[in-house]
């Protein structure tokens, strides 16, 4: 019997079948480009991650960071919130261990538990830091080896103006120096709050100290008018993008609070 290829039958008959196809061939690509996404995102991370300690450029090609990443970053390390080591790795890293430091999604734990507990308790710092004590939330620590020096860098996340701002401050082995940082951020504004992964406003974290005078944690803060000369706890924040300058502050000083415990379990023994 012959098909009526005028008829509606065949019309919604090929347009299901079309749509079949498609669909078919753009889960093949997709599960056979998996692969080549998962080892670029692999690549990005490290190439950040040997940024902050100037072992890579932002101009270099993150095809390179494997082999410099395996190199200088001598240990993985894990920590709870209250600076604990809770788990510790080195060597080559294997993808599929969820446990090891750099598997961690740090950027989801934000998403999915910490900015819900900061928006719950928002205006409550106290009630703030006993939720997150209590919260499942893995706080990765690389420890990096070069030129004879050791070098701590922490991965830390937020929220800017349009979404989620991230980076990595190194510090020095005095526990209180920054070394080097990388940002970067998903939609903030061009021009203006974009403006925190040019290396213009990471260069001024290079030198700045996170502890006083006296030891005690104050943070580095991204300051509105700009950081006096002689204070070296503050850089210069972004012309026109205050709330993205202020979400780099906030993580900043939340992130950094809970590193500060575990370098003070280490100069203590």
């Amino acid at each position: 019997m012959a098909f009526n290829k005028e008829g509606n039958a065949f019309t919604f008959g090929f347009s299901i079948i079309m749509v079949l196809v498609v669909a078919t061939l753009l889960s093949l690509a997709a599960v056979s480009l998996k692969p080549f996404q998962k080892a670029n995102q692999s690549q990005e991370k490290m190439k950040d991650i040997l940024t902050s300690v100037a072992v890579m450029t932002e101009d270099d090609d993150m095809g390179d960071a494997p082999p410099l990443f395996e190199k200088f970053i001598t240990k993985r390390l894990v920590l709870n919130y209250t600076g604990e080591v809770i788990g510790e790795f080195s060597g080559k890293i294997d993808e599929n261990d969820k446990s090891d430091p750099f598997n961690i999604d740090v950027k989801k734990e934000y998403k999915n538990i910490v900015k819900k507990i900061l928006n719950q308790y928002k205006g409550n710092k106290e009630k703030q830091v006993e939720e997150l004590t209590k919260a499942d939330v893995n706080y990765p620590l690389f420890i990096c080896e070069k030129d004879g020096k050791s070098y701590y860098v922490i991965p830390m996340v937020g929220t800017g103006l349009w979404g989620p701002l991230w980076g990595y401050l190194a510090l020095e082995d005095d526990y209180k120096t920054c070394f080097g940082a990388s940002f970067d951020h998903k939609t903030e504004t061009p021009g203006l709050g974009a403006e925190i992964k040019e290396p213009l406003f990471e260069a001024q974290f290079k030198g700045e100290r996170i502890l006083d005078e006296n030891g005690k944690f104050v943070s580095i803060k991204v300051m509105k008018g700009g950081a006096p000369a002689d204070y070296p706890h503050g850089v210069d924040a972004i012309t026109g993008g205050t709330i993205t300058s202020n979400g780099v502050s906030e993580m900043l000083q939340r992130t950094l609070n809970i590193y500060v415990r575990y370098f003070e379990k280490q100069k203590n023994g």
